[in-house]
């Protein structure tokens, strides 16, 4: 472990001057951050510890919608009545995430920031555009069993690993952030970003910004919506592929529909070619698998990872199918 200077901060300006400085870092639940140090690859000169700030609570917001405090737990927020009522996709994904020891120590702002599990991320022999810029990217001819499928680059194909961001993808969440030059919003769609040519960069966030509350509108088909996460075992594990849905359906036509999936792309991944197709539709099987080969027909496969395109599609279709036969009990 390399030294580090660690800071307890007092209340957010002084938070965010201190991570503006280079080689600092944010330090909340730790579950993902200290794991990373451990291995040598995240290396920051100084922690600011931001548990001590006042963004840990669930607040209602006017016309329905919640603010969630950056430092809830996830827990605590898949526990929450009012999300298990109105986003119960939220906390379905939540609650498939990590496991129950982690999931008491890590935080809504470190899920949102959360690196990728490519494995050759975490092995610092490996060439790993991501962790060390121009090196390569052995994921390309190596094992990519688990690596993305949309959205995917030359220079990177490794996945982004939150359950939770899926479903707030599909949400049309709201990331709320303090930085040096005060307070801006940013739609969650916005918030990460795809590879391109500087995989290192993984989201829109500036030096000293800190994520302090996550905004959820209202959304009412999300009353009706399920997380649907496929993996390897039953718990502890990583998505091969999931979908977060949201389905509302009248006289046998789709009026409202939210699609993002998760496991397939290196940020959350919203399914828009496949929610247009479906909007205004008949609600039925065919429709189902139309949107969802849409949605997957612009897919970039390796050997290792062609499975995934049929068991996306596959994924898509059998939630909505759940859903629509749910509307009509």
């Amino acid at each position: 472990m390399r030294p580090f200077a660690y800071i307890k901060a007092a209340d957010v300006e002084s938070a965010v001057q201190a991570a503006a400085e280079p080689g600092t870092k944010f330090l909340g639940g730790g579950t993902n951050l200290v794991d990373l140090m451990r291995e040598g690859v995240e290396r920051p000169d100084t922690l600011v510890d931001v548990t001590g700030l006042p963004y840990d609570t669930v607040e209602e917001l006017p016309g329905g919608g919640l603010r969630i405090g950056a430092l809830v737990r996830n827990s605590t927020l898949a526990a929450d009545r009012r999300v298990r009522t109105r986003y119960p996709v939220l906390s379905q994904a939540l609650l498939s995430g990590a496991s129950g020891q982690l999931r008491n120590m890590a935080t809504v702002g470190g899920n949102l920031l959360q690196r990728t599990c490519c494995p050759y991320f975490y092995d610092t022999a490996s060439a790993c555009n991501k962790r060390e810029p121009g090196s390569g990217c052995d994921a390309l001819e190596g094992f990519n069993r688990g690596c993305a499928i949309l959205g995917v680059s030359e220079h990177c194909i490794a996945t982004h690993p939150s359950d939770m961001c899926v479903a707030l993808a599909a949400l049309d969440a709201v990331v709320e952030v303090r930085g040096v030059g005060g307070t801006r919003r940013v739609p969650l769609a916005d918030l990460h970003r795809l590879p391109g040519d500087t995989p290192q960069v993984e989201t829109t966030l500036e030096a000293g910004d800190l994520i302090t509350a996550v905004e959820l509108p209202p959304v009412p088909a999300a009353a009706r919506s399920r997380y649907r996460k496929v993996r390897d075992r039953a718990s502890y594990a990583f998505a091969l592929v999931s979908v977060a849905a949201a389905l509302e359906v009248r006289d046998g036509t789709v009026t409202d529909v939210r699609l993002a999936l998760g496991g397939v792309a290196p940020k959350p991944w919203r399914a828009r070619e496949a929610e247009r197709i479906l909007l205004g539709g008949l609600a039925d099987e065919a429709a189902f698998r139309r949107a969802a080969e849409a949605e997957l027909a612009a897919a970039a496969v390796r050997q290792g990872n062609a499975f995934k395109t049929t068991l996306a599609v596959s994924t898509i279709v059998a939630t909505l199918r759940e859903l629509n036969e749910e509307a009509a009990r």
